[in-house]
């Protein structure tokens, strides 16, 4: 499968995600309409005065694996739309309450939500979206899903989002502790952003009525694949190019954001104490050079890209357990490997 024919797949298929997202996500009487247009807001389909205007939304991978993961085993990824949707305003719902409890003020270069509205109205909004997620996957019925196969469906969904709020309390717990193993950090990206990518693949499978042992392995690939797409992030969020990034170099360094590299050299025995030192002064821009000295002598990026490739390697071997000789040929494979790569 080549980057054309994803390409392909991904143009006809985003706008479908979008159109099912939208009639989820509708203004219902006129006084709550506000409450409404906060999630439209959020979902780069509106301004700050809720008016209607396209603005950057995200990469939209997960709807996108739930189709292709559906495609792949055969099934009808018409079918599979409603799940695709309510993966995304799951995620987004997420997104919404991450940015208040992290305090971040900009997301995908605009206001966050709680930024524009204020703390209460943001989380009533990202309430709002966790509900409408719900309503979305039950949309499956409408589509001629069976009753069994969306209550499977619906069963793996909630048992996601029970995960998530694991992931986001570890997250949490993190910025309070002085020490937080690399062991512990990965558990961590396992519940917050691997659960959800693996869901995602498990859904699609599913729907596009694979094998039990298929979706097993489809949802291990989407797993393995959050995993590395997620320490790819960390890679990025210290060394990416910041043109290309949008983001200052070294900015998960000037953060003090737990990611993996600098965990890793936190926790390494001949300069942890010294990066430890370093970070929990004053640390500031012209400090750069010396945590990124720090972690170049304990060999962090290097050990951050080798758990990258394991665990894209170990996507691959699940993807080809699930689809056999055409995995390497097949669009999963193709948006993995386009993650993998990726400098954004």
């Amino acid at each position: 499968m080549s980057n054309v024919e994803l390409s392909s797949f991904l143009g006809q298929w985003l706008p479908r995600v979008e159109d099912e997202m939208k009639n989820v996500v509708t203004q219902h009487e006129a006084t709550v309409a506000p409450h409404y247009g906060m999630m439209r807001y959020h979902l780069g389909w509106a301004n700050e005065a809720l008016q209607p205007q396209l603005y950057p939304s995200g990469k939209r991978i997960r709807p996108m694996l739930c189709l292709l993961a559906c495609a792949e085993v055969g099934g009808d990824p018409v079918q599979a739309l409603p799940a695709a949707a309510a993966l995304e305003l799951l995620h987004n719902f997420s997104l919404i309450h991450d940015d208040i409890e992290d305090g971040d003020e900009v997301r995908r270069h605009r206001p966050t939500v709680w930024k524009v509205w204020g703390i209460p109205l943001a989380i009533n909004a990202g309430d709002g979206l966790f509900a409408l997620a719900f309503a979305a996957i039950q949309r499956l019925r409408d589509y001629g899903v069976a009753s069994r196969t969306t209550l499977e469906a619906l069963g793996i969904f909630t048992q996601t989002c029970l995960t998530l709020t694991e992931g986001q309390y570890l997250d949490m717990s993190f910025e309070t502790r002085e020490i937080v193993s690399v062991n512990e950090y990965l558990q961590m990206i396992q519940s917050k952003t691997a659960a959800l990518l693996g869901a995602s693949t498990a859904i699609g499978a599913l729907l596009g009525d694979a094998t039990a042992e298929g979706v097993r392995q489809l949802q291990a690939f989407g797993q393995a694949s959050g995993l590395a797409f997620q320490i790819q992030d960390d890679i990025l969020g210290i060394w990416g190019d910041p043109a290309i990034t949008g983001k200052a170099a070294g900015n998960d360094l000037l953060r003090r954001k737990k990611s993996l590299p600098i965990l890793y050299t936190l926790n390494h025995d001949h300069v942890g104490e010294q990066f430890e030192t370093l970070l929990d002064g004053s640390f500031h821009a012209e400090q750069l050079p010396q945590a990124m000295r720090l972690l170049n002598q304990a060999g962090a990026r290097a050990f951050a890209e080798a758990a990258v490739q394991a665990e894209h390697e170990r996507s691959m071997a699940a993807l080809h357990n699930a689809l056999g000789d055409r995995a390497e040929g097949s669009t999963l494979y193709a948006l993995a490997e386009s993650l993998l790569n990726r400098r954004t």
